[in-house]
Parts: C-alpha cells; structure tokens; sequence
C-alpha cells in the first residue's frame, strides 16, 4: 500500500480527525487518529494488517509464532495481524495498572512474538508490552504498528510502523494559541 492509499484508508472511515485532543501519554495535539473507527470495517482492517504483514523484514515474518498487542487499542489490529501471518494471536490487560496475559493466555518460555500496537507516540505503551510479554516468558521479536507518530522513537527492539506521521504534540501548558482557542477531548482509551 502507497502512503496515499493508507491515509485514504483513514480518511474514509472519518478515522484522521482534527481538533484539540488529549492523548494517552497526556500531551495535546490538533489532530488525532481514531484507529478503532479504520479497524471497524473488517475487510478494511485485514488489508492494512496484510499491508503491515508484508512490510516487516522477511527474516522477521518467517521467525513469528505468535502475535501478542495490548488492550484495548491493539486487539483487533493483533487479531489481523495474526491472521494475516498465520499465527496465534493474544492480548495484555492492565487490571491493575500493569499488562499482564489473561483469559488463559500463554507464552511457552522462547516464544518468538511479535508486539502489535494501533498508534504509536511516545512508545510508552509500546516498551511496557514488550516488557510483560518477556516477562511472561515470550522473546519479542520485533514491533508494529499501523501508524508511528512518534519520531522514530526506540522501542528496544526493531520496529515497522505501516505509515510514520509528523504529527505535533505539546504539553498541556505550551500550546499554542489556535488549540488554547478549542476545549480539549480525551478520545483514547487509558485515564490520565
């Protein structure tokens, strides 16, 4: 897929949206990418997943024996995806403010797992995956995710975001006049 053709994608599920949002992380930024909307469309999700899939080194695809992504905002991107590789597919939860597996999910110790995420921005929920996937005895592989608006951010292992955006972000108290103008909304999944 052509970086035009992703952001059509999201486009056309009204996924890209512009305002004053408050992201997971706490920081404001005027434009916000509602990944649950462009992973609604079944069909929709399977193409960017197997867009994904395809994008990730060959010796990295051939080594996954699961797929594991953290919820919420991971979990049907991580079904796609391991789908579209052929694999197992699991999700962390965070009852008590951690990520652990639940629901009868396990790793056998060395499974070789590939951590799947929706957005990427500051990595935060990126590094704590990885860090309870090895703690539940997997080996991550590597990281995806449909959309890095990071800045290259290093999540400690190799990383293929489907499309990187530029996207600014501020601290809540250095925005700037124009998202100062506008009441801020909270359209993620995480408190705080």
């Amino acid at each position: 897929m052509t970086r035009e053709e992703i952001l059509a994608e999201f486009k056309s599920a009204d996924a890209l949206l512009e305002g004053h949002f408050i992201l997971s992380s706490g920081l404001r930024s005027p434009n916000y990418l509602q990944c649950a909307r462009v992973l609604m469309n079944p069909h929709r999700a399977a193409r960017l997943a197997e867009a994904l899939a395809a994008k990730l080194p060959d010796e990295i695809r051939g080594s996954i024996e699961a797929v594991v992504s953290p919820a919420m905002g991971g979990v049907i991107i991580g079904h796609e995806m391991g789908r579209a590789l052929g694999v197992d597919a699991m999700f962390l939860e965070r009852p008590d403010g951690v990520f652990h597996l639940r629901r009868g999910f396990a790793l056998e110790p060395g499974t070789k797992v590939l951590m799947v995420e929706d957005v990427v921005t500051t990595g935060l929920s990126s590094r704590e995956a990885i860090k309870a996937i090895r703690e539940e005895g997997g080996e991550v592989v590597a990281a995806a995710s449909l959309v890095d608006r990071s800045g290259g951010t290093d999540l400690g292992v190799p990383f293929t975001p489907l499309i990187a955006l530029d996207i600014p972000t501020y601290e809540p108290d250095s925005l700037p006049p124009e998202l100062e103008a506008i009441e801020a909304i909270k359209p993620g999944s995480r408190k705080g």
